[in-house]
């Protein structure tokens, strides 16, 4: 029987298992016939053959066939397994009359995790993953995937930078902590230390070692009392296509690119260590440690394997990996023992903290799958339509600003582009009454499309500033509201792309719906939003209003707002815009289970 073929898992770091060949037996007898004696002879000597070859480099007394137990473990700590398994295939470990023979191949964590969800992690006995977050994450969605044992060693994730800007990184940063981390990826903190600052991530669907960031960063932003809007403005910074790295080793290597902004990565302990070594930069990566502790990626054991024997040579070699040896080794390749124990390699000669860092305790289930979904939602696109009211009012001044409510509503329209990725389509309406003919209130000013995308030799982009900048009230015109809603609300829905956040947008000054001349009723309007709305294919309404006439509207916009899982403010300063937004994006982000 030949060994089988994994074709299912060569990518992505897998190694394939081949199972060892059986033993030749010989067909048919001979046609000389032999001596009884010769013949006990010759078995006896070949017996003592095959014993000697099979067991030529082991020190125990196993004398059975080989009991494969395959071991599948995340690329950083398999040639450290991958030498205990040598010593401990050597020592000959008898199980129920077999010899435990122990390979460890590599198995990209996510990858493996991904095969656990299409039904195709069955050719692996023990699974070690460099976390018991991707366990906890599975097994969130599906109790039938294996608990993790017994943690065998211990890596922290650590920030890091080049050795070279770290003085000035501290100038501008401070102390390592969370906290300054969120500080500087805010998008809305525009005068924070990310002016002087880059934070890059691991990609947390990728890489525990982001995930266990991320979430580390959450749990200190709540214990903070930090609104949930400075999370998520730093998630949709780090988010972007420039902040977010696919593989560590690309990270570390990244950091000693010289630029504006110093750059500041994520990183495992053990990794910076393996980079420094085997890379050996010019300048070093130095491990900055967090004020406020860290998460540990821990290594646990996942027993898969079915068979009983090979069960019990499972827990045969999980037993030997809690030796001191198999510590030492662990140690000597830049991990700790699960008690925070480093070796000579994780020393503060090397640029290390010998100390292990404070532990935080990784959060449940629900809050890891929470996490992981925030991520993908908010890596989505944005494709939002923004209403803009061109009426009469909007022509008054609001009272100790010198600018009207035109001008005020733009430039909230100005800053909040500036959070919209390039990934992003947007569009712009203008709204009144009677704009684009008798009875229709709205006029298509930019359709909706890519921010990139050229519009007549100008990319969308621009012609949106430019024509925001541009706009003038109607000095006559009234509000509809109801009219312009209605068709933007049709249009979106109808238009709905399910990889990206989908938002009507309303700048207004807060005084409601004024169609003199007929048109959609406040109660008409509602009821028809509360039937288009999809949890399914949410299409969300986000008011933001501006001007002294605000609060007389706000129960109206509130309304309409929430027909739709969305949100309605007033704003009182126009860089207030960047926070709404921000609040308004976490919403949307959780919908329609907020």
């Amino acid at each position: 029987m030949g060994g089988r073929h994994r074709t299912d898992e060569l990518e992505d770091g897998y190694t394939p298992y081949k199972e060892p060949q059986p033993r030749r037996r010989r067909g048919g007898r001979g046609k000389v016939l032999v001596p009884l004696a010769g013949s006990v002879a010759l078995a006896v000597l070949l017996g003592v053959a095959a014993f000697v070859v099979i067991n030529r480099d082991r020190d125990g007394g196993c004398a059975g066939e080989a009991l494969p137990l395959r071991i599948t473990a995340s690329p950083d700590i398999q040639p450290a397994l991958s030498q205990i398994a040598e010593r401990f295939n050597k020592a000959a470990h008898d199980v129920e009359g077999r010899c435990a023979a122990v390979t460890v191949a590599k198995g990209i964590s996510a990858t493996v995790a991904s095969s656990f969800s299409g039904g195709k992690a069955t050719a692996m006995d023990v699974w070690v993953p460099d976390s018991k977050l991707w366990v906890t994450n599975l097994r969130a969605r599906n109790q039938e995937v294996p608990e993790a044992g017994a943690s065998i060693a211990h890596s922290p994730i650590v920030m890091v930078a080049s050795g070279s800007v770290v003085p000035n990184l501290k100038k501008s940063f401070g102390e390592a902590s969370w906290g300054g981390m969120i500080n500087a990826a805010n998008v809305a903190n525009v005068d924070g230390p990310g002016r002087k600052v880059r934070v890059l991530v691991l990609d947390p669907s990728l890489n525990a070692a982001g995930l266990g960031a991320l979430l580390a960063a959450a749990g200190v932003a709540t214990a903070s009392g930090a609104g949930e809007e400075q999370l998520v403005g730093a998630l949709k910074s780090l988010s972007g296509s420039t902040s977010t790295v696919r593989d560590q080793d690309a990270l570390l290597s990244s950091l000693g690119v010289q630029g504006s902004k110093a750059p500041l990565g994520i990183s495992s302990e053990q990794g910076v260590w393996a980079f420094n070594k085997g890379k050996k930069p010019e300048v070093p990566a130095v491990p900055l440690y967090p004020a406020e502790g860290t998460i540990n990626l821990d290594y646990p054991v996942v027993v898969t394997a079915k068979d009983a024997a090979v069960r019990k040579a499972a827990e045969a070699f999980q037993k030997e990996l809690g030796s001191e040896a198999s510590k030492k080794t662990l140690q000597d390749q830049g991990f700790r023992t699960p008690d925070g124990k480093s070796g000579k390699a994780i020393s503060a000669s090397a640029g290390f903290q010998a100390k292990a860092p404070q532990a935080i305790e990784p959060p449940d289930g629900k809050t890891v799958a929470r996490m992981s979904q925030t991520w993908s939602r908010i890596k989505l696109g944005s494709r939002l339509l923004t209403l803009l009211d061109v009426s009469g009012t909007m022509a008054l001044p609001v009272p100790g600003t010198g600018l009207t409510r035109m001008q005020a509503i733009t430039r909230i329209a100005v800053e909040g582009m500036k959070l919209f990725p390039v990934k992003s389509e947007l569009g712009l309406w203008e709204f009144s009454t009677h704009l684009n003919g008798r009875g229709v209130d709205y006029r298509e000013t930019v359709p909706v499309g890519p921010l990139t995308q050229d519009i007549n030799g100008a990319l969308r982009r621009d012609v949106l500033n430019r024509r925001l900048i541009a706009t003038r009230a109607r000095s006559t015109g009234d509000t509809g509201l109801n009219d312009t809603l209605a068709a933007a609300y049709k249009q979106m829905t109808d238009e709905y792309q399910s990889d990206k956040i989908n938002t009507v947008l309303i700048l207004t000054d807060g005084a409601g719906n004024d169609d003199p001349d007929g048109g959609i009723s406040n109660r008409q309007i509602l009821k028809r939003l509360k039937d288009q709305f999809d949890p399914e294919k949410p299409v969300s309404v986000l008011i933001i209003a501006f001007g002294p006439d605000a609060p007389k509207g706000k129960r109206q916009m509130d309304a309409l707002a929430k027909a739709t899982a969305g949100d309605a403010y007033i704003a009182k300063d126009v860089l207030e815009v960047r926070k709404f937004f921000l609040e308004g994006m976490s919403r949307r982000l959780c919908a329609p289970n907020c």
